[in-house]
């Protein structure tokens, strides 16, 4: 049977990515991030999944405004990297699982979650500055085989912070009965705090980024809680990605070690964190 072997909780801010691309991970702006990645990369790169799926929100790359799924599963056999609008990232394309997928979204639906499914999607920075967070150096492919999980965080409404944490632990019970023998990492991505227009452009609250990063070991339930308005109010317009966090939360189930946490400000203009759990079972 498949098993979740850890989960990772990080934001896909689209200058990490940049970052990493254009050589300036050691600048003296950007080193004290990527020096946070450091103990998580070495623990994963020692744990390494079969399949990752990684949830993330499409960033009007591949997906327009005229369609907006509240969630949807990718079940192509590859997908490529979006051309965002200065090219594509200098990244492997990116390797689909097609059949764990299918099966996937047969489980969600049968667990009363209506999944859309996309048979052909490119990926913007949302997925693949995750794997880069990851996996550094992947030189001609990623060292696993990924699923996207879309969500929207971007029109209203978008799926509540309980409904998340739902659908995180149905898409743990479909991880777990999938009949191979494979090792699953999930991806939560998004955030933290940030706003990046209107009045409170700029705008970062640490003291909600850090209550998160300790809740969301401790009490998804509190986080859960939270409204659409509260989290917007808290973390900014754009921190809502933050329930995404709670889907990767919920598919780990009871029993997880935090392996590694960072959290630095201000990376671009946005909250920065990072948390790994190694998932110990049921």
């Amino acid at each position: 049977m498949a098993e979740v072997i850890w989960g990772l909780a990080t934001s896909h801010v689209p200058s990490i990515g940049a970052a990493m691309d254009h050589g300036k991970t050691e600048d003296p702006y950007w080193r004290p991030l990527f020096d946070g990645y450091a103990p998580a990369r070495a623990w994963m790169a020692r744990h390494t999944p079969d399949v990752a799926v990684v949830i993330y929100n499409d960033h009007a790359n591949a997906l327009d405004m005229s369609v907006t799924p509240t969630f949807a599963l990718g079940t192509a056999p590859s997908y490529r990297v979006a051309d965002e609008g200065w090219g594509s990232r200098p990244v492997p394309v990116v390797t689909g699982a097609p059949e764990f997928s299918d099966h996937l979204v047969g489980s969600l639906v049968d667990a009363s979650f209506d999944m859309t499914v996309y048979q052909e999607l490119d990926v913007d920075h949302g997925l693949t500055v995750p794997l880069s967070v990851y996996c550094p150096d992947p030189g001609e492919s990623w060292p696993c085989a990924v699923v996207p999980l879309l969500v929207n965080v971007i029109q209203y409404p978008q799926p509540t912070a309980a409904r998340c944490l739902a659908l995180g632990r149905a898409l743990g019970e479909a991880i777990r009965s999938f009949p191979e023998d494979l090792k699953v990492a999930v991806f939560g991505t998004g955030g933290m705090s940030h706003q990046l227009a209107g009045a409170r452009a700029g705008l970062i609250n640490q003291d909600f980024d850090r209550m998160y990063l300790d809740a969301i070991e401790h009490a998804p339930e509190k986080l859960a809680a939270l409204t659409r308005e509260e989290y917007i109010r808290e973390a900014g317009s754009e921190g809502i990605e933050l329930i995404m966090w709670l889907i990767m939360r919920g598919a780990l189930g009871p029993r997880i070690r935090r392996v590694h946490e960072t959290y630095h400000v201000p990376a671009s203009n946005t909250a920065a964190g990072m948390v790994l759990f190694e998932n110990l079972g049921r």
